[in-house]
Formats: structure tokens, C-alpha cells, sequence
């Protein structure tokens, strides 16, 4: 019996400018193909889409989830997903690009009340949210859109406000969502616990550190940690730090020349070899062929792509 065939995941870096990092895709370009691409791929900002017409499927991490006209979608940075319509349809979306850390800075600091719920938040969102049964997230995201398109008189300051009445709302459906996925308050409640291990993680992956001092940081037995730490996070705690230095590779091997074997020790892996074995596992390929494929794509406007589907024209959909 041959191997399954490994999911190939693409990393798409979006520049968005520092003192208004919000970007909006819409209009008439952007309809999706009934074409599978056969590619996952995550972004390095929060996407929130919104379907116009027609319906399809979304597949967070190989996971199919149906979509249908007047859904919003959110997707946290770093989480694998692709999008294609139903057999012979061509769904038209609008997309918004954002760091939600920049544009609200201050908003959601570790002193404030609910700061527990927005990191958790930010790591995990993929919801999928009808406006039938969530009207006002869709006229909530509907009037971003529009003060992005009209770019009228202070719009960035009303853009700031609506997405910031747009978070309020997000965390408490997330909240309302996670609680009954996980069936009980504590499951949840250790998501709080492991933030500090994540923190670390976040600001220390380049570091050579023993995963045991994950578990002092978060005050557990090593064993209890890494039992929690896999119920949240569906992976083991060295997974996780080693799936986010390949992430970080990742922004290196696009926006730098640097050679492998510096990106590789720049990330924290002892060997080129380990480094380039975790990539493979990882992103289904080898860092010099994935770094050769993206500088292709980097030679082209996002503009010039309908729909996510990269290396294949979709201009010839149906």
C-alpha cells in the first residue's frame, strides 16, 4: 500500500502598513474556483472573509466545512485552510487582511479584563458565522468593508472603532463556541493555564531550552502539562515549538537570502539536518524548493491571483 500523499502548506506574508494595518480584498476579481488546489496555506495576519454568492468548502488543517452566501469567516494567523466553491460555481467573496495587535494596540493588554480570551482567541479562530443567526457580525464586518472601500473622512479612525466593537462581539460568541466544543469549564480554563508556556515559546523559540521548564512557567508537573498542553493545543509541547521555528523560517526564507544553514540556526535548531527534516514534515517540501517557488510568487501582485488557489490560473474557471 503507497504512502498517503503529505498536505503541502503554503505561507503567505501580507506587508500591511504600520500605522493602519488593515487590507481589503473585494470586487469583482475575487470569485473562488471549483478547483481543489490541493494546498493548505496560512497567512501571518487574522483573515475575515465574508461570502457573497453561492457556497463551497473551507478546510481548516484537511477539516471540510461547508460555506453558503452571508457567511463570515474567521481564521487566526498560522492556521492551514483553503477555500473552493461547489462543483460549477464560482463564489464571490470579500476579504479583510488585519493585525489586530497593531491596529488595537493597548486594547486587550495582559492587564486588561479579558485579555485570557483574546490571546486564546487569536491563536485559535476558525469560525464560520451566518448572518441569518449573527446579523450584526455581518453588518459589523459589511460596514468595515464599506469604510475601506469609500475612504471617507476619518474612515481609519471609524474602521478602528467598528473592528474594535467587532472583537467585543467575537469574544463572547468565541467564548459561548469554545465552552460547549469542550464540553466543561476547566478543559477552557487551561487554555488560561499554558499561556505562559506559549509566551514563551513566542518570544524564545530561537533559544535551546528543556521543555520542562514550560511546566515550571505554567506551575504543573511536567506530566500534567503535557497532557493539558496536548488537549489544548492537539500537539505535544516540542511539536509546537518546533512547527513555530519552521513558521519563522518561513518569514526568513522569503524576505531575506540568507542560506539555509543560517535561517536553520537562526530559529534554533541545532543541524541543517534536523532543520530541514521538521520543514519537510511541516510544509511538505524542502526549504530551498519551498523558498525557490514562493520568490515566484513574490514576483507577482497578490492583485493578480482570483481566489487562493496560486499556480494555477483561475481566470479559466468556469
Amino acid at each position: 500500500m503507497s504512502k498517503p500523499k503529505k498536505t503541502v502548506i503554503e505561507y503567505r506574508n501580507y506587508e500591511l502598513p504600520l500605522n493602519f494595518p488593515v487590507l481589503l480584498l473585494t470586487g469583482d476579481r475575487w470569485h473562488i474556483s471549483d478547483v481543489k488546489s490541493g494546498k493548505l496555506h496560512f497567512h501571518n495576519c487574522l483573515e475575515i472573509g465574508v461570502c457573497h454568492t453561492d457556497s463551497g468548502v473551507i478546510e481548516f488543517n484537511n477539516d471540510p466545512v461547508p460555506f453558503r452566501a452571508g457567511d463570515v469567516t474567521f481564521v487566526s494567523r498560522n492556521v492551514p485552510h483553503t477555500t473552493y466553491s461547489s462543483k460549477g460555481e464560482a463564489s464571490l467573496w470579500s476579504y479583510i487582511f488585519i493585525q489586530p495587535d497593531e491596529l488595537l494596540k493597548g486594547m486587550f493588554s495582559d492587564s486588561s479584563p479579558y485579555s485570557e480570551v483574546y490571546i486564546d482567541m487569536m491563536q485559535n479562530f476558525q469560525l464560520i458565522l451566518n448572518r441569518d443567526k449573527y446579523p450584526d457580525v455581518y453588518n459589523l464586518v459589511m460596514a468595515i468593508i464599506d469604510e475601506l472601500k469609500e475612504k471617507r473622512i476619518n474612515y481609519q479612525l471609524s474602521v478602528k472603532g467598528l473592528v474594535l466593537s467587532l472583537f467585543m462581539k467575537m469574544m463572547r460568541i468565541y467564548s459561548a463556541e469554545k465552552g460547549r466544543t469542550l464540553d466543561n469549564k476547566d478543559v477552557h480554563d487551561n487554555a488560561i493555564v499554558i499561556s505562559p508556556a506559549l509566551d514563551y515559546i513566542k518570544a524564545n523559540y530561537m533559544m535551546n531550552f528543556p521543555i520542562e521548564n514550560l511546566a515550571d512557567l505554567c506551575h504543573l508537573s511536567q506530566t500534567h502539562f503535557r497532557r493539558v498542553f496536548h488537549e489544548i493545543m492537539n500537539t505535544s509541547p516540542l511539536n509546537y515549538l518546533n512547527t513555530t521555528r519552521i513558521l519563522q523560517s518561513c518569514i526568513l526564507l522569503r524576505t531575506t537570502e540568507e542560506s539555509i544553514l543560517s535561517i536553520s540556526e537562526q530559529v534554533g535548531f541545532r543541524s541543517v539536518s534536523s532543520y530541514n527534516r521538521h520543514f519537510s514534515e511541516i510544509m511538505g517540501t524542502q526549504p530551498s524548493e519551498w523558498r525557490h517557488s514562493m520568490a515566484r510568487v513574490d514576483n507577482a501582485s497578490i492583485l493578480e491571483y482570483t481566489g487562493w488557489t496560486q499556480a494555477q490560473n483561475l481566470s479559466e474557471k468556469k
